[in-house]
């Protein structure tokens, strides 16, 4: 078994407020959820306005695909221009 995690950082430079950077996040969870079948979820960055965290991962048995869909995920989320990809980093497990 082949886990891939993502932890992707986000400037919100349009975010006034949570109420306005919640909106934003729930954009970028829903069609990255309705596109690819991933684990997504804010994780950190909660309170500030300016940025949020994501973290999501993929399980799959090939290596080679696990790897494909964390790159193809993180083009999606540049692609929308929602907000900013500051950093993003991976992790790959075999287990």
């Amino acid at each position: 078994m082949v886990v891939g995690t993502c932890r992707i950082t986000l400037a919100i430079p349009e975010g006034e407020s949570l109420k306005g950077k919640r909106s934003v996040v729930k954009r970028v969870i829903a069609r990255v959820r309705a596109t690819f079948n991933v684990a997504i979820a804010e994780v950190d960055d909660l309170d500030s306005w300016e940025s949020a965290v994501l973290g999501f991962a993929v399980v799959g048995n090939d290596h080679r695909f696990v790897n494909q869909v964390l790159d193809k995920v993180v083009d999606h989320i540049e692609g929308l221009h929602l907000a900013e990809v500051e950093d993003h980093a991976f992790e790959i497990l075999h287990l």
